[in-house]
């Protein structure tokens, strides 16, 4: 299996690794230490060599950072984890944070109020963290101090750096070769009178070369960096042990290999203006910059855009790969509803749903670790199931399972609820609040130019009705065949990136009730040019076009509550999951989708 179900998470190691830490920091001359769950990359998901966060505090979310001071160590945690970090850790030496609400400069500040020498790792934070960080508290006595990673210098068998081999992908499945990607961002250079740009995102550089790798479980990315040029040339630093004739014969003569060690020499070397994203390349590079001859230029990373904007061949190719995996769920589901209420665990569904996805003969990989989590584990929003914490699906529980497939040509993330049993009115009403919610974004018709926070608020109209709400975004981007999460485009309240025809984003409104139950329901969309209304302003729109086609579980469902616009919506979605999954089905999961899919 792709998934193992091993206890990551230890907080008895926490007190005596924080003791470990805080003694080097003392001899450092330090007062705090930051250690943030981050790579030199900035991706969202790290390689084991670089789970440092986890190594000291037990926490395995995907998001947070700690701050180690000489008697506080704050956790700091969105929403998404709040009720996972309290599990994790040992909270009689590590104190959850509620970030962001709760700034790293306020907490240190309030800690540490006569000022103080706090250490970091270069390459593990962006030069707008830390030059924040320095403009707030340089006035209260604060110093930030580059330093070697002291977490390293404690963790005595952590894993080596990946070394995984880096594959070209596919240019008709890609929509446009490297070389005309290289050239249209090189105009851009051009245009802005900028000789080069640095390129740290695994994604961003593996979209640009029509490459992928395998460093990172789950997301088909290479660890490397590259420099590109104004006149479209470009060096890309990767390990040689992750190269091959096949990649070199397809990156051609306009692309040279270097070592790593050769990257900071190059940057000393580098003249002109050189484009650098202060909000994703560690500060690192600015440091070394400032030892060059060139002229840094703080701009967004030149291929988010472009990468966020996906070719017609990708969006078809995406359409594929969710028709694959809808009715690889729908066999899933299928079996599901065969078993006797009791009889399943959450490690039996998460074994047999990736079963499902396998028999397809197509799935290369998990998009993420699926989150399979019954009655009040459904409330941990990234629950992650483990052979301690397994639990029976017992009669009257909901379970929530978001789960997701890396296939060539796409990159799938679904969430369903499914009732175990005969389900209580309290679930079944916020159920269809959050279906509401979904159905909404679903049918949303809305002017160009508008950002993902100006949307958000439609999912969780139906909830706040109620005084209901939920702790995370309403949408995240999504690649294809690369992460899962995918910036800049969001469906958020603090996301203030124009959504754009060809961005594909999830849909996922959810209610958590800690310590009862969970609710998230997830389908993909994909942003396209509205077709036009007879008597409309003529202004340019944008609608959504759905990706995912797996039914909703109709015994959840109050239909009483669903205005005549949604169920017809609702109508409509199931007869396109049966049109369009049905033919790939076999015949018992072909009869049960014929009655899942039934009008309402």
């Amino acid at each position: 299996m792709f998934q193992s179900f091993e206890n990551r998470a230890d907080p008895s190691q926490g007190r005596p690794r924080l003791s470990a830490l805080r003694s080097i920091m003392e001899k450092e001359g330090l007062n705090g230490f930051l250690v943030p769950r981050a790579d030199a990359h900035q991706g969202e998901y790290c390689a084991p060599h670089d789970e440092r966060l986890s190594w000291l505090t037990g926490f395995t979310g995907s998001a947070g950072f700690c701050a180690v001071l000489n008697e506080k160590a704050g956790v700091f945690i969105d929403g998404r984890y709040r009720t996972q970090v309290k599990e994790q850790v040992d909270l009689a030496v590590f104190t959850p944070v509620p970030w962001p609400e709760v700034k790293l400069k306020d907490w240190l500040a309030e800690a540490l109020p006569k000022g103080g020498v706090i250490g970091y790792d270069a390459w593990l934070h962006t030069a707008s963290e830390i030059e924040d960080l320095e403009e707030a508290l340089a006035s209260r006595g604060f110093t930030f101090h580059p330093t070697t990673n002291l977490v390293d210098k404690i963790w005595p068998d952590q894993p080596a750096p990946p070394q995984g081999p880096i594959t070209p992908y596919p240019e008709a499945l890609a929509g446009e070769s490297h070389v005309s990607k290289r050239a249209r961002i090189a105009k851009t250079l051009q245009a802005a009178n900028q000789s080069a740009t640095v390129l740290t995102l695994p994604d961003s550089i593996a979209w640009l070369l029509n490459i992928r790798g395998s460093d990172i479980p789950r997301n088909p990315v290479p660890h490397s960096f590259a420099i590109l040029f104004a006149t479209g040339q470009l060096t890309l630093f990767v390990a040689p042990e992750k190269t091959s004739d096949e990649l070199r014969a397809h990156l051609g003569p306009d692309i040279t290999l270097r070592p790593p060690s050769a990257f900071l020499p190059a940057l000393h070397s580098l003249q002109g203006t050189v484009r650098i994203d202060a909000k994703t390349a560690p500060v690192k590079l600015s440091l070394e910059l400032a030892e060059s001859h060139a002229t840094p230029a703080w701009g967004d990373d030149p291929c988010i855009l472009p990468k966020a904007r996906k070719t017609k061949a990708e969006i078809a190719g995406t359409q594929e790969a969710h028709l694959r995996d809808a009715a690889a769920m729908v066999e899933f589901l299928a079996w599901f509803d065969a078993q006797p209420a009791g009889t399943l665990t959450e490690i039996d569904v998460v074994t047999k749903l990736e079963e499902t996805r396998r028999n397809s003969g197509a799935l290369l990989d998990i998009s993420f670790e699926t989150i399979a989590g019954t009655g009040p584990h459904g409330a941990i929003m990234h629950y992650r199931v483990t052979r301690e914490t397994d639990a029976p699906l017992k009669d009257g529980q909901i379970i929530v399972l978001d789960s997701g497939g890396q296939y060539l040509d796409g990159t799938t993330d679904i969430t369903r609820t499914l009732p175990v049993g005969q389900v209580g009115e309290e679930e079944t009403t916020a159920f269809t609040r959050v279906l509401q919610g979904m159905i909404g974004i679903s049918r949303l018709r809305f002017p160009q130019g508008l950002a993902g926070r100006d949307l958000d608020a439609i999912a969780r109209y139906p909830l706040w009705l109620a005084g209901l709400d939920f702790n995370h975004g309403t949408g995240h981007g999504v690649g294809v065949y690369l992460c899962v999460h995918e910036g800049p485009q969001r469906l958020s309240r603090v996301s203030e990136v124009p959504l754009e025809a060809g961005m594909i984003l999830s849909n996922e409104p959810g209610y958590y009730r800690e310590g009862a139950f969970g609710i998230r329901l997830e389908n993909l969309i994909v942003v396209q040019e509205a077709a036009e209304l007879s008597g409309a302003d003529d202004r340019p729109m944008f609608d959504f076009l759905t990706l995912t086609f797996v039914p909703l579980d109709l015994r959840l469902i109050r239909a009483d509550m669903l205005s005549t616009g949604e169920r017809a919506w609702l109508n409509a979605y199931h007869a396109a999951c049966y049109e369009k999954v049905a033919p790939r089905l076999s015949h018992d999961a072909q009869m049960w989708l014929s009655r899942a899919t039934q009008a309402i």
